[in-house]
């Protein structure tokens, strides 16, 4: 008798073409990382992802030099992207959306709070009006811009309060 453990919705069932684009085999081990990164409302390290993917697994057995290799895979393929944080050496991975996300980072408890518009949306820089109305030669004049990252750093709700309190 099988177990009744917690099963992703495409146990048993065929993928999704758009779900999961061709040129990939899609294994098992590779749709449990997807359904663990799907899921995320943060970006996760490879340690975190491969955590979730042994509780939905159960008694299968998977090593974390699996989860990098899975990782890498997606990478190469476009599926996920890999950033740091600043201030930290581990890689954490989010599913490539087809837009991107800024956070804010706690300083004290690590939280991070998705941002839900992006401060710059241009794609070159070139001129802009000055104080008397006058077109000034921006200092970036002709620079096309493929993508950028912002992080805030603070402190949350809880943390502010703590911080406060020490004071």
């Amino acid at each position: 008798m099988e177990s009744e453990k917690w099963k992703p919705e495409w146990y048993g069932a065929e993928c999704a073409e758009p779900q999961y684009p061709k040129g990939i085999k899609w294994t098992k081990q590779r749709k449990y990382v997807y359904q663990v990164l799907e899921r995320a409302s943060e970006p996760l390290s490879a340690q975190q992802i491969y955590l979730q993917v042994m509780e939905q697994a159960g008694q299968e057995n998977f090593a974390l030099s699996t989860i990098y290799r899975i990782l890498a895979t997606f990478e190469e393929n476009h599926l996920v992207s890999g950033t740091t944080w600043m201030g930290e050496d581990t890689v954490v991975y989010e599913l490539e959306r087809g837009g991107h996300t800024h956070y804010a980072v706690c300083l004290e408890c690590h939280k991070r709070i998705p941002l839900h518009s992006c401060p710059f949306n241009f794609g070159h820089f070139g001129h802009r009006h000055g104080e008397h109305g006058d077109a000034e030669e921006d200092e970036l004049s002709g620079f096309t811009v493929v993508g950028h990252k912002v992080e805030l750093y603070g402190y949350c709700d809880k943390c502010r309060k703590n911080v406060v309190s020490a004071e």
